[in-house]
């Protein structure tokens, strides 16, 4: 029964996406496809995304502020209650391994230092992630082509609220075909960055307490397009986690402290974006099953106390430079091209 009823909702919000998309696309500024709509849609067939993974892909980054927007705030009027329920048994929502969007939608925390190197990697990337860094079946490919093509996004998820934490242009859209993509399609909403300016906006986000993600979509090519700078108050799928869906990956590192050197300011806690620190007889404690080791609480600390250490039960980092070392010695010596 539940089988039947996908087929049936994947029907009618295939036809209902599928017409909107189709008019999208004939009328792209009244020019037909737009170059990047055309690379976008030639990679998807490249890597054998259905038709409906397509439509989702192009209805996801041509329209992100209403897709996001009526996720954070729900579909209003008669027909939102019926389209969400029909929405929620597609098969990229309802996911197989946790039940949930998570299986086809989701990001990994990065400390700042690794985030940098996302977009400062200066060569072309191409690796499956291994299950101990991304522990799920779908959108974990490390891609990343024409690295210095970087895209600076009006965050979606701010831009979903009243008065959203400032500033907007905080989604950093790295490689083709996203950014060039983003940038033709928003063009009042994106600008293109030097990789310098990317890690400057990352370190600015860093001194605010946001954290980084490292988002990875089935629909966007089935990897790796985006680092968010996210706050608890706007973000979505920090939202989302906190509601049980657990859309975020740990770094794989846990925070710890130096007892000796904390003086119970409380200072790292005031930061923490996902309550992971607390102050318990004048010095803070980490709730291991809280923190995500984003890393955001160590240079808070003007004492030096707090640190992060490895931890197996959080998985294993999001090192670029590592993934692309291992992936190079399980090829050798046969030829393989990074990219």
């Amino acid at each position: 029964m539940k089988r039947l009823l996908r087929l049936l909702a994947g029907f009618f919000v295939g036809l209902i996406t599928g017409f909107v998309a189709t008019l999208a696309l004939i009328s792209e500024r009244g020019r037909g496809l737009l170059p990047s709509t055309r690379r976008f849609l030639a990679q998807a067939h490249q890597r054998h995304l259905s038709p409906l993974e397509r439509l989702h892909g192009y209805a996801y980054a041509a329209f992100p502020y209403h897709y996001i927007g009526w996720a954070i705030n729900g579909i209003r009027g008669p027909l939102g209650r019926p389209l969400l329920w029909l929405i929620n048994l597609l098969p990229f929502v309802s996911g197989e391994d946790t039940g949930t969007i998570a299986d086809t939608y989701h990001g990994k925390v990065v400390p700042l230092e690794e985030a940098t190197r996302l977009v400062t990697i200066n060569q072309e990337v191409s690796l499956q992630v291994p299950e101990q860094v991304i522990p799920f079946q779908r959108a974990r490919d490390l891609i990343i082509q024409d690295p210095h093509h970087i895209v600076a996004l009006d965050c979606p998820c701010r831009l979903s609220h009243k008065n959203p934490c400032l500033p907007l242009d905080v989604c950093i859209i790295v490689g083709e075909p996203f950014a060039s993509f983003i940038l033709e399609h928003h063009p009042h909403r994106a600008r293109r960055i030097t990789p310098e300016e990317a890690v400057r906006t990352l370190r600015e986000e860093d001194a605010r307490g946001h954290v980084h993600h490292a988002f990875f979509k089935e629909a966007m090519l089935d990897r790796f397009y985006a680092i968010c700078n996210c706050c608890q108050c706007c973000c979505g799928a920090m939202a989302a986690h906190r509601n049980d869906t657990p859309m975020l990956i740990p770094s794989g590192y846990l925070a710890q402290v130096e007892m000796g050197a904390c003086v119970g300011c409380g200072q790292c806690a005031a930061y923490c974006q996902f309550g992971a620190l607390a102050l318990e007889d004048g010095h803070i404690m980490v709730d291991e099953a809280r923190c995500m080791g984003c890393g955001i609480c160590l240079d808070k600390c003007q004492q030096e106390a707090m640190s992060l250490r490895l931890e197996p039960a959080k998985g294993e980092p999001l090192e670029i430079q590592k993934l692309m070392a291992d992936a190079a010695q399980l090829t050798w010596p046969f030829s393989v091209r990074m990219g």
